[in-house]
This record gives C-alpha cells, sequence and structure tokens, in this order.
C-alpha cells in the first residue's frame, strides 16, 4: 500500500502561500473537537479510496480473464495501436505480458497526474473545482468500464481524475486548521481511517462482485462508490476551506538557495531511482502477483472459494497493523536506545521486503505448478508489510526533513516521482511472469530490492551530513 504518502504531504504542504491566513472552515461548526468540513472530507476519501483500489484490484484480473482474450480486444476502440505502441518498446506480447504493461502505465499515470491536479487548482479552477472535476472523471471512467470499446478513454479519465482529487483533497485538510492549531495532526490520523476502511472494504465489495457476478459489476460497484463519495463531497460544500488567494511574490521577496541547498536537493533526487527500485516488489502486488496467486494458493475456505482479490484486503489490513506497530516499536526502543535517522529505517525496510520476497520465492518453488496453502500469502504480506511501513511513509518524512525552506512543497511534489517511476518498472518486470520460473520470477525483486537496501546503506553519510548541515540553519545564502 501507498496512501500514507497522501497523508504526510498533506501535512506538510502549505495550504496557501506563507504571507497568506490559512483558510479555515467557513461555517465555524465543530463535530468532535473538528470542523464539519474534516468528517465531510474523510468521508469522501474513503469512497475516492472504495472505488479506486475496488478498480485496481480487479483490473489485472479482469484484462487476463476477458478483455485481452480474442472476442473482446478487437472490440476496444484504439487498441489495436496502443498495443504497437507496447510492443514497439517491450518486444511480442502475451496476454499477461500484455496486460502487465497496461497496468504499469496506467498505475505510473497516476503518481504523475497529480502534479498537472496541483498546478490546475493553484492557476485556474482553485481546489473545490479541481476536485469536483476529478470526481466527475473518475465516476465517468468507472462506468465506461463496463464497455469494452471505451478501456482506455476509461483509463484515461481515471488517471487525470485522479490526479485532480489526489493531492488537493489532503491539502483541504490542512487548511481547515490555523497554523498554530495542533489538532492538525488528529484531523490527519482521522483522514487516513477513513482511507483505511475504504482501502479494506473495496476488494471484499468490489472484488468479490466482480470475480462471482462478472467483472462489469465489480467496476460498476466502484462507480457507484465515488458517486456517493462525490454527493458527500457536494453537500458539505459550505463547509469546505475558503480558497487561498494567490500572492505572487517579487523576485526579491523570493527565498534564494544556498549552496548548501543545491546539494541537499541533488542527493533527494539521486534517491528517487533507488526508492523506486525498493518498491518494486510492494508495487507488483497489484500487478503479476495476483495473476501468480489466483493460479498458485489454494483459496478453499470453509469448504468455499475464496476470491482472490480478498488478498488485497488482508494485505491493507496488515498494512494498517504493520504501520501502526512499527511506530509503537520505535517508541518502545528509544526509551533505552538511539532511535535510527530515516536514512537506516529506509534500509531496514528494503531488507524486510527482501526477506517476504525469498520466502515468496520458497512458496514458488514448494508450489511446483500445484496448489500451496493460504499461510504462505499471510507470512508474505505480515512480512512485505513490515517493509512497507519503513519505506514510503519514512522516505516522506525525510524528504520533507531535508528540503530546503524555500522548494519544501514542490520537494514533496517531486517525491511522487518515484512511484511513478516504480510503477513503470513494475509494468516492465511483470511482463517476464510468463518467460520466467516462478521462483526465480520473485527471487528477481528480491535481488533488485537488495541493491537498493545496498544503495541506501551507501548513502547514510552523505544524508546523516546534510541533516546536520540543515540543522545548522540556513548558510551561504546567494
Amino acid at each position: 500500500m501507498t496512501e500514507s504518502v497522501d497523508i504526510r504531504a498533506a501535512a506538510v504542504t502549505p495550504a496557501s502561500p506563507p504571507s497568506a491566513p490559512a483558510p479555515v472552515d467557513a461555517s465555524g461548526r465543530r463535530l468532535f473537537g473538528h470542523p464539519a468540513g474534516l468528517w465531510y472530507l474523510a468521508f469522501t476519501e474513503a469512497w475516492e479510496r472504495f472505488s479506486y483500489y475496488g478498480m485496481q484490484t480487479l483490473l489485472v484480473l479482469y484484462m487476463v480473464g476477458q478483455l485481452l482474450q480474442p472476442g473482446h480486444i478487437e472490440n476496444v476502440a484504439g487498441f489495436g495501436g496502443f498495443r504497437a505502441a507496447l510492443e514497439a518498446v517491450y518486444g511480442p506480447l502475451s496476454i499477461q505480458a500484455l496486460a502487465s504493461a497496461v497496468f504499469g502505465i496506467y498505475t505510473g499515470l497516476v503518481y504523475l497526474t497529480p502534479v498537472l491536479g496541483g498546478l490546475v487548482a493553484d492557476r485556474w479552477l482553485g481546489r473545490t473545482r479541481t476536485i469536483l472535476l476529478g470526481g466527475a472523471l473518475m465516476t465517468i471512467g468507472h462506468f465506461l468500464m463496463a464497455f469494452d470499446v471505451s478501456f482506455l478513454g476509461a483509463l484515461l479519465c481515471l488517471a487525470i481524475g485522479t490526479g485532480c482529487f489526489k493531492g488537493n483533497i489532503a491539502v483541504q485538510v490542512g487548511a481547515l486548521y490555523p497554523p498554530e492549531d495542533n489538532a492538525r495532526a488528529d484531523a490527519f490520523q482521522i483522514f487516513y481511517l477513513g482511507i483505511s476502511a475504504g482501502v479494506i472494504a473495496s476488494p471484499l465489495v468490489c472484488g468479490t462482485l466482480g470475480e462471482v457476478f462478472g467483472w462489469h459489476y465489480g467496476f460498476a460497484a466502484a462507480g457507484v462508490g465515488m458517486a456517493v463519495g462525490l454527493a458527500i463531497y457536494m453537500a458539505g460544500a459550505r463547509h469546505l476551506p475558503a480558497e487561498p488567494k494567490i500572492v505572487v511574490q517579487k523576485k526579491e521577496e523570493r527565498l534564494r538557495l544556498s549552496a548548501t541547498d543545491w546539494r541537499v536537493l541533488a542527493l533527494l533526487l539521486a534517491m528517487l531511482p533507488v526508492l523506486a527500485l525498493a518498491l518494486l516488489g510492494n508495487q507488483q502486488i497489484f500487478n503479476a502477483y495476483m495473476i501468480w496467486a489466483q493460479a498458485s494458493y489454494d483459496f478453499t475456505l470453509f469448504g468455499r472459494t475464496m476470491p482472490t482479490s480478498w488478498l488485497i484486503t488482508f494485505d491493507a489490513a496488515a498494512s494498517v497493523a504493520m504501520l501502526a506497530l512499527s511506530v509503537l516499536f520505535w517508541r518502545v526502543w528509544s526509551r533505552r536506545f538511539a532511535e535510527p535517522v530515516e536514512i537506516t529505517k529506509l534500509a531496514i525496510g528494503a531488507v524486510m521486503t527482501v526477506v517476504a520476497f525469498l520466502l515468496l520465492a520458497a512458496a514458488a518453488q514448494a508450489a511446483g505448478g500445484g496448489k500451496i496453502s493460504l499461510w504462505w500469502a499471510v507470512a508474505f504480506h505480515i512480512i512485505n508489510s513490515i517493509g512497507f511501513a519503513h519505506l514510503v511513509p519514512v522516505a516522506l518524512a525525510l524528504y520533507v526533513r531535508m528540503a530546503p525552506q524555500a522548494v519544501g512543497a514542490t520537494i514533496v511534489g517531486i517525491f511522487y516521482l518515484h512511484l511513478f517511476v516504480a510503477n513503470n518498472l513494475v509494468g516492465w518486470v511483470g511482463t517476464r511472469l510468463e518467460t520466467m520460473n516462478a521462483d526465480r520470477f520473485w527471487l528477481l525483486h528480491a535481488v533488485v530490492v537488495g541493491v537498493s537496501a545496498v544503495i541506501l546503506l551507501a548513502l547514510r553519510g552523505p544524508v546523516k551530513r546534510a541533516l546536520a548541515k540543515a540543522a545548522e540553519g540556513p548558510l551561504d545564502r546567494v
């Protein structure tokens, strides 16, 4: 899972320019100690994540099981040219490999379009109208998934809509509180609970409908979920924060970067591909892993066959639990020992991910083309979730801490680019599932993540020196 990125990023991204007062809930109404707008935003986000993950859970299974099969693929508008373009890059693609490539491009765009969504909100439409536009595009996209012909158009609507929605709604949460209000941290925890609820519920509802009753029922459920979220957002319009005025600073008033700042920026940019490698395994869970799991795990539970998509619900629940336990563990640890800095925790996360994928390689070898117990899946998801808890959230914390003040919000936006790279890499590597033995395929993931762990350990010195410089305050301004 990657959802903690949205929340933490919003918590540190300025809701308005520094010289402007922070907007707050215009109605002034509070519920359980928080502005009423928070609850509307939290429920909106819960339904949006329900729709997003409901669709993503089914996407690869649907493409392999129906859409890319003869009799359906010919009906997809524009797919002939699209496939030709993909095969010009990847070479000839089987059905599974083609599904993997499409998945990688789509999920990669989801982490690139928020840059466009932020620009549209800041320059032209404002956050509220941009969120409404994004929600409408996503709703349309989900319902377009009901038809073979509109598949590519549906993915485009979903990618652009998510970009308009993703960052802007989280920033609105922060904008509900003035700068000195410490309740903001609690607000983001409540917001995260909404996300977690949506992520956990979506495979149970959309996944079950799609796998048991028909793919389009699952996609329709995702569309209904997004429509509900949009309706909640519109119902709470009067409780939302006022749109901040655009304050254009004169050139001489802008903070200027020092030589130290430039070195820090170079280091942060250099870390992006390393983080992308570290997340290859975690992001593959929605792609090739689903195909392999469907063929390899014994999903019989109490005499009935469990839908493959329920693995995503378990993964989401494990991720939330391991995030909470990780925070608790380091709090207890810090009472007797020095708590590791962020770069060390990142290396720990990468190592735990390596262990998870070594276990998956062993599971593939044990399967030998047959079926294996779901206990392999339980062990894999728990260990991988421990790794995730030390990767994405910790990486964002490090970027926020190291980012020069003059470009703090920009750095948070740039941070998302490692997920763009990671998901495109997931699509490319996933095309090898059918051409490699399964145990070697998962071993490849362990090796790639292991390389990232080695690089992260090598970066401990430069990062610690950069943090020490940052702690000294702004130097050699130029």
